[in-house]
């Protein structure tokens, strides 16, 4: 267990780091702003579909170590999947950091399973959703996303950091 904790704390320092696919996507097809207002969080994540398969993924702004490497992460994995398989992904994050996700589901999130850490400390979740969320707001013609405001599937069970 201590060296899967070593493990999360390496790959979320070293992608708050050097975030991979940082910056604005001059050519995306669509895009949408999130906000996390407990913790600042605030991202645009910009994606470009072409014939129902996601070509290129980016995201601006800033936030913590969490949100940011969750960001950089995810635009690497999502990077030539469709659209549809996106969603799965975006789905199956939600699962994980749930605490819900079947064994199936972690063999395809693969070295997103760093994030399970993030699973035990409930105010921070909403910092590893965030991108995901607004990843999905993007993908179904949304252009702004928080943390909070309308109540679904995300801020049902999510932590809120006054726990």
């Amino acid at each position: 267990m201590a060296n899967l904790r070593e493990l999360y704390q390496e790959v979320i320092l070293d992608h708050n780091r050097k975030p991979r696919n940082f910056g604005v996507l001059e050519d995306a097809t669509c895009h949408a702003h999130g906000y996390n207002p407990l913790c600042g969080d605030d991202y645009t994540i910009y994606a470009r579909v072409e014939d129902g398969v996601v070509t290129a993924l980016s995201f601006e702004g800033e936030g913590c170590a969490v949100s940011k490497a969750a960001a950089s992460m995810m635009t690497q994995r999502l990077r030539g999947k469709t659209v549809e398989e996106a969603r799965r992904y975006v789905e199956e994050f939600r699962e994980l950091m749930l605490e819900e996700l079947d064994e199936a589901g972690e063999e395809h999130l693969g070295h997103l399973m760093v994030f399970r850490g993030v699973s035990q400390l409930p105010n921070r979740i909403k910092c590893a959703v965030l991108p995901w969320h607004t990843l999905r707001a993007a993908l179904e013609g949304d252009e702004q996303v928080s943390t909070e405001g309308h109540k679904d599937e995300w801020n049902d069970q999510e932590g809120d950091g006054d726990e």
